[in-house]
């Protein structure tokens, strides 16, 4: 088994949490920030929240309510994203897709206002106190909201298991850099694999049938 598919720290835990990253209806649409095939991740990551709905967290990323709201360079960010703001968009589409949504609850949904979860939060302490240890990271995007993530978790000793068939981006050439960067730089760090190889070794999800991978 290669390095990119293998949990070489072992099975997955009690002690894990699900992290799914903003996947929204804004990046499922079509909309300036589209995902072209979030809807091709999207059954492994209904797979995955199907094993311990309980230990999942849905983030959503929250634009702006108008263009050239928010302070420094998101100021500027937001006009140059116009389109993408609360009040361009409507307040439906900052929603989880509809297939994830079912899940909540038992599953969370965590708000956030800039790229990384872990900023101006509690997320990490809310974790730790209930003795989370592990998170199993998916979503979208690649380069973007999952590397602040994926940085984060590291940063506060988490085990960071992502899913490279639950994960999608908006370019496929920033994508596929980025999956060399977390195999090739922080392969220490991160554990790299299928979904098909994480449920078997996750006690939590033997015997149930995997998506397409």
């Amino acid at each position: 088994m290669t390095k990119i598919n293998a949990l070489r720290f072992g099975a997955v835990s009690e002690n894990t949490v699900h992290l799914c990253v903003d996947m929204q209806r804004m990046f499922a649409g079509p909309t300036d920030w589209q995902m072209p095939w979030l809807p091709r991740v999207l059954p492994n990551i209904i797979a995955i929240s199907e094993v311990r709905p309980s230990h999942t967290i849905f983030t959503r990323f929250i634009p702006a309510k108008e263009p050239g709201a928010g302070s420094g360079m998101w100021k500027h960010y937001y006009e140059r994203w116009h389109m993408m703001t609360i009040d361009r968009l409507g307040q439906g589409l900052i929603d989880l897709v509809p297939e994830l949504a079912r899940f909540v609850p038992p599953g969370r949904v965590f708000d956030k206002y800039v790229y990384s979860p872990w900023t101006g939060s509690t997320l990490h302490l809310d974790l730790q106190n209930a003795g989370i240890d592990t998170l199993i990271i998916t979503g979208g995007e690649t380069d973007v909201c999952v590397l602040s993530t994926v940085l984060g978790a590291i940063d506060w000793g988490f085990r960071v298991i992502l899913v490279t068939d639950a994960l999608c981006s908006s370019a496929d050439e920033t994508h596929d850099a980025m999956m060399d960067i977390y195999l090739n730089r922080f392969g220490e760090q991160v554990e790299t694999v299928t979904m098909a190889t994480l449920f078997e070794d996750w006690p939590a999800a033997r015997g149930r049938g995997l998506a397409s991978s």
